[in-house]
């Protein structure tokens, strides 16, 4: 007997609500004997056809990998957009998955949303795909938009290009509403100013591919390398105070049992990776007019970050 098989296909950026629905209509589709399949385009293909247009990443191959197995794929595999895969035609597309993942008539289905297009020219719609389906033999399940009710309860429908824009603006709580998480930037520790360090308040300085925030202080919780969890104030932006140019992620560690995180001699000094989940905003940049006043206001920053986060969020 053919092994039941549900096959999704999109860029998935940032997987958000909407694409956990589109898994999870597949997981119900294949069963639980059967496998889900999500196929995921990285780079986004408008990186290969046309640079300049290509959106802020939201998420590496990895992090989409991860939670779309969270959310009841098998399997998730890289859909590299070469010249070739990009000039098939919507027929010749549904095709070659067939003939990849061997999905057998009558044992296979596509689940997409109403708005996804395929093949050269996105020429394909779910129309397309639909009738193909009765020629060569699988079930095209449309899954409807999934909507969220943000902080302002304002309705919309979740989309990678609604998050991108709530996180530009750096409504990162509103962001998580839409991803069903909080926002990770992910990249690894590299070498600063070390200017944190003369007041009182060392940073991790983070090298990162992902869409940076709109400019100011928020509180998140860094992931480790060995998974632990700590509390962080974040700044993201300028360094206005001390006249810098530009955009940084500095990340203020903090022990959950009190003070400054101290780095363990197990951890490199620089070039290591970190994780940052941004669960809050908690104020504008500004340029102080003393590194006094700075630090004042950094000690009540991470007071907020430890009001209001806890190390297992």
């Amino acid at each position: 007997m053919p092994t039941p098989t549900a096959i999704t296909i999109g860029n998935f950026d940032g997987v958000h609500v909407g694409h956990v629905a589109l898994v999870r209509a597949a997981r119900r589709l294949a069963g639980p004997g059967g496998r889900v399949l999500a196929l995921a385009f990285d780079p986004h293909p408008i990186s290969r056809l046309r640079p300049e247009h290509a959106p802020a990443l939201l998420s590496a191959f990895e992090q989409r990998a991860r939670w779309l197995r969270e959310a009841g794929a098998d399997a998730v595999e890289q859909l590299d957009p070469t010249p070739e895969l990009l000039a098939l035609d919507p027929e010749s597309f549904v095709r070659s998955k067939i003939d990849r993942y061997g999905l057998a008539p009558g044992a296979a289905w596509f689940v997409e949303g109403s708005d996804f297009h395929f093949g050269k020219g996105r020429a394909g719609t779910v129309a397309t795909l639909q009738s193909l389906g009765a020629t060569l033999g699988f079930g095209v399940e449309v899954v409807p938009p999934v909507e969220s009710v943000l902080t302002d309860h304002l309705v919309v429908r979740a989309s990678s290009s609604l998050v991108r824009w709530l996180v530009s603006q750096g409504r990162v709580r509103d962001a998580a509403i839409v991803l069903g998480r909080p926002y990770e930037l992910t990249g690894r520790v590299i070498r600063g100013d070390q200017r944190g360090r003369t007041i009182g308040f060392p940073t991790a300085n983070i090298a990162t591919g992902h869409l940076l925030p709109a400019d100011g202080v928020y509180g998140g919780l860094a992931i480790m390398p060995d998974g632990a969890r700590l509390p962080a104030a974040v700044n993201i932006g300028t360094r206005p105070t001390f006249r810098g140019v530009d955009r940084r992620v500095e990340a203020h560690l903090l022990d959950p049992a009190g003070g400054a995180w101290t780095r363990p001699s197990s951890i490199p000094e620089y070039d290591w990776p970190i994780a940052l989940r941004l669960v809050s905003w908690i104020r504008d940049q500004v340029r102080f007019d003393s590194p006094a006043r700075l630090t004042d206001q950094l000690a009540r920053d991470c007071g907020h970050v430890r009001a209001t986060l806890a190390p297992s969020a």
